[in-house]
């Protein structure tokens, strides 16, 4: 699924609407797909209380620029238009990729 992935590109901060379009702020986001004008990014949050079992963990590390274990919400997707990013802040490694990539298959039920 992500095989041709942007460039294993992780977390772009970006200004998202909270959910219930409460406000905003700059939020980590993953970039699942990249298209010309438009990302389409899953959330990532630092709140467990909400871990769905398509969750992806992630450690900190050097590579992805995380601060704390987070996960990236492969069932919070949003389309946004590239306007919105603020910045590149890590990349997935290749074992986290293909984590992912099962995690969305399971998603979509692709499995």
């Amino acid at each position: 699924m992500l095989r041709n992935w942007p460039n294993g590109s992780l977390k772009n901060y970006r200004t998202i609407a909270f959910t219930d379009l409460s406000g905003s702020k700059l939020r980590p986001s993953l970039v699942i797909a990249d298209n010309t004008r438009d990302v389409t990014v899953a959330f990532i949050t630092t709140q467990f209380k909400w871990q769905e079992p398509t969750d992806l963990l992630l450690t900190p590390a050097l590579n992805n620029g995380l601060k704390k274990s987070s996960l990236v919400r492969t069932g919070k997707l949003a389309t946004l238009d590239k306007l919105l990013i603020r910045g590149r802040k890590g990349r997935l490694t290749i074992k986290e990729i293909g984590d992912l990539d099962q995690r969305l298959k399971l998603l979509f039920q692709l499995l």
